[in-house]
């Protein structure tokens, strides 16, 4: 589980409330400044995305709080084992394998290589589920990340209306509302206050970590499709493993060429 969301909505909570001061917390709450703010901006995602879309925003929230799905190092290591497998008693013989794999697309991509296909037709295949996984990716995001655009904008057209109210109603000729000017002011601005922490607060953060779960799977997929490709090309799994770990840090590469390594000579010296 990751918490780090969490972790980060109740320290900015925190942070926030021990600035404004807790005497001084009765002077952040207007219900109708949160009507306009918040119910504004979900009228306007509701009104920008059809509700197939909508409807998967339990799901999202759900992701932010997923730990690691995606481990490309194991996913390294399967590919390699499957790749001695292939060389050993050719790619027939993934097809037992493939189903004892969970992930459905790594599955499916094995089992394309399995039936023959052709290399250019199996890769395009693959990078075309990739290209529709990364448009359904983009739909979930974007909710946030325009969510994150009409929240301030509901704050300033809440804003504008507690101003137009205000001026209507003032009347310098009268003390009384004169001193009620500062008080007006206050309740005017509240709603830009509302638009900037829903905005940064709750809808960019769940955008920045839906796209960061989206990279993981793409590269996640991105490898199962070079794997799958190299292993019906016949590619050396020693070879095998150095493509598919460069997509990573150099030091997380040199960790587990290393670590690959002395596995293989403790197999080796088990053997003899």
């Amino acid at each position: 589980m990751d918490v780090s969301t969490l972790i980060g909505w109740v320290m900015a909570v925190a942070l926030v409330v021990w600035g404004i001061g807790f005497d001084k917390l009765g002077n952040f709450w207007d219900l109708q400044s949160l009507a306009i703010v918040l119910g504004g901006a979900v009228a306007a995602l509701i009104a920008s995305y059809p509700f197939r879309i909508l409807k998967d925003v339990p799901k999202h929230i759900l992701i932010c709080f997923r730990g690691g799905k995606y481990n490309v190092p194991k996913l390294v290591d399967q590919m390699v084992d499957l790749a001695m497998l292939a060389r050993q008693s050719g790619l027939l013989a993934l097809e037992e394998k493939a189903e004892e794999i969970k992930d459905p697309f790594f599955k499916q991509s094995i089992l394309k290589i399995v039936d023959a296909n052709d290399p250019d037709k199996v890769r395009e295949m693959l990078e075309k589920e990739l290209d529709d996984m990364a448009a359904r990716h983009d739909e979930g995001a974007g909710i946030y990340e325009k969510g994150s655009a009409y929240a301030p904008a509901f704050g300033m057209i809440g804003t504008l209306v507690g101003l137009i109210n205000m001026l209507k109603g003032m009347d310098l000729g009268d003390s009384g509302g004169a001193s009620n000017l500062g008080q007006d002011m206050s309740v005017a601005l509240i709603t830009t206050f509302y638009g900037s922490a829903l905005a940064n607060v709750v809808f960019q953060p769940i955008a920045k970590k839906l796209r960061i779960r989206q990279a993981e799977e793409e590269l996640y997929c991105a490898t199962v499709v070079e794997g799958v490709m190299a292993i019906q090309a016949g590619e050396n799994p020693q070879m095998l493993r150095e493509h598919l770990l460069s997509c990573m840090k150099q030091s997380q590469q040199k960790k587990l060429l290393l670590k690959a390594s002395k596995s293989s000579g403790a197999d080796t010296g088990g053997e003899g």
